[in-house]
């Protein structure tokens, strides 16, 4: 069996899925970051940087260096650590798959006699004679960090790797990581959450009340931030550290939430917080890999490039009108998988909040890649001259696709019977909500004219 991750479009979490021997597993990979990480040659280098410190250090104690390498995936960070000095390693891998591939990676380059691969979840891993391990670890390395750092389950892992594999007192690297996070008014990145009014030659349809009430889909948005213009953005805050993690102490994955206060920089709408986080190899801070985005960096200073880990764009549950010199707390509620945002009062900052979870069915349908493209005016007018050459009266019209807009409009347009076919349940369910729901200004009302639904 191997196990394949698949995101819940629900809860937007990722759950690991046991699929049977005849999987297709290469093309797994093939979609996977393997490549870009593994080609990333700023993460590779602070990697091999941090880990020969953390071998020196251990050294200087007159230890042995003992590796343990979680999430090792091809070998690569094992095979740093031997190559710095480390007595042996420990790599973990739970994708069978890749774990046989880091056997024969390891033994190609001559380093079967001080790493032993693992084929297993960490926290199946014993100690002792007869256990996968002889020894506990006095270095802890990992890669469990997603866009997100802690959406690949990095936080239970690292709780139960230094409560039973590691010794009392261990070397880790990255030593810690930061996240951080900015409030901000973006109409643009706003278009990607929320299904806005369509202006229309005939009036202007607006989506049902349930649609703008809904808080939206709760995963994270990762995007590359440095692809957004200055002009894609208006800052209402500062950019904070929002919480940091010393993987050189005890971890916990225990929920938290963590409270930012800030006084707003301008007068403004806030509806979307912007947020990456930086990994510190060494405890002195002098190794640092960044996520920052492109327009943080000093004008000429080369900028990696990486879609392994990009930046995160999270969406308020509500837009928020700000004042600037305005007092607002910015609270982070962390569970062992995922973060989401509230922006409060501070005198609120207190109150409990759930994660957000769709409740009008869109943000399950549409990605945010689609709700962009529902929301360009200037496309939508495209289809809209489109339809007003081909339409005549009495016409009957049908539309195959899924979540579309475009049988809504052709009715506004003047045809007397539209039908769409949508392939899923849910999409059906969706239209069926927008077309008895949907408003428009200086038009016919849809009741006048048919449309039919079927799935």
């Amino acid at each position: 069996m191997v196990f394949c991750g698949r995101v819940n479009p629900i809860t937007g979490s990722l759950d690991w899925i046991e699929e049977d021997e005849n999987y297709d597993y290469h093309q797994e990979i093939s979609r996977s970051s393997y490549a870009d990480m593994l080609h990333d040659n700023d993460r590779n280098t602070k990697y091999y940087q941090g880990i020969r410190a953390a071998v020196k250090r251990v050294k200087e104690r007159g230890e042995e260096a003992i590796v343990l390498d979680i999430g090792t995936g091809t070998g690569l960070l094992s095979m740093m650590a031997v190559t710095a000095g480390a007595d042996y390693c420990y790599a973990i891998e739970v994708f069978k798959p890749m774990a046989d591939a880091a056997v024969q990676i390891v033994k190609a380059n001559g380093f079967g006699d001080k790493i032993r691969v693992i084929n297993k979840h960490s926290t199946e891993v014993s100690v002792g004679a007869d256990g996968d391990m002889r020894q506990r670890a006095n270095i802890l390395i990992t890669e469990l960090f997603d866009t997100e750092l802690i959406g690949e389950g990095a936080l239970p892992s690292y709780e139960h790797a230094q409560h039973n594999l590691m010794q009392e007192h261990w070397e880790a690297v990255p030593h810690r990581a930061t996240v951080y996070a900015q409030v901000v008014e973006s109409h643009r990145l706003w278009s990607w959450n929320k299904l806005f009014s369509m202006h229309l030659d005939c009036g202007t349809i607006k989506p049902p009340p349930e649609m703008q009430s809904c808080p939206g889909a709760p995963s994270v948005c990762d995007v590359q931030l440095s692809q957004l213009s200055p002009g894609d953005f208006t800052p209402l805050s500062g950019i904070h550290v929002v919480f940091r993690v010393d993987f050189s102490k005890q971890v916990s994955s225990t929920p938290v939430s963590h409270i930012v206060s800030f006084r707003s920089l301008a007068n403004g709408t806030a509806q979307v917080i912007l947020s990456w986080w930086d990994i510190d190899m060494d405890p002195e801070a002098t190794i640092n890999c960044s996520m920052k985005p492109a327009w943080l960096y000093p004008p000429l200073h080369p900028v990696p490039w990486r879609d392994h880990w990009m930046q995160c764009v999270y969406f308020l549950p509500e837009e928020i009108k700000v004042t600037q010199g305005e007092d607002f707390s910015l609270v982070a509620h962390q569970d062992d998988y995922c973060l989401w945002y509230n922006l409060t009062k501070p005198s609120a900052a207190d109150s409990p909040a759930e994660s957000p979870a769709c409740h009008c069915g869109s943000h399950i349908i549409w990605n945010r890649p689609r709700f962009g493209e529902l929301n360009d005016q200037n496309r939508m007018e495209k289809y809209q001259e489109a339809l007003k050459k081909v339409l005549r009266p009495g016409s009957v019209c049908l539309c195959v696709s899924d979540g579309s807009l475009l049988p809504i409009m052709a009715h506004f347009i003047g045809a007397s019977q539209v039908f769409t076919l949508e392939s899923s349940s849910m999409a059906h369910q969706l239209m069926d909500k927008v077309s008895v729901g949907i408003l428009c200004t200086g038009g016919p009302l849809l009741k006048n004219t048919q449309l039919t639904y079927d799935p």
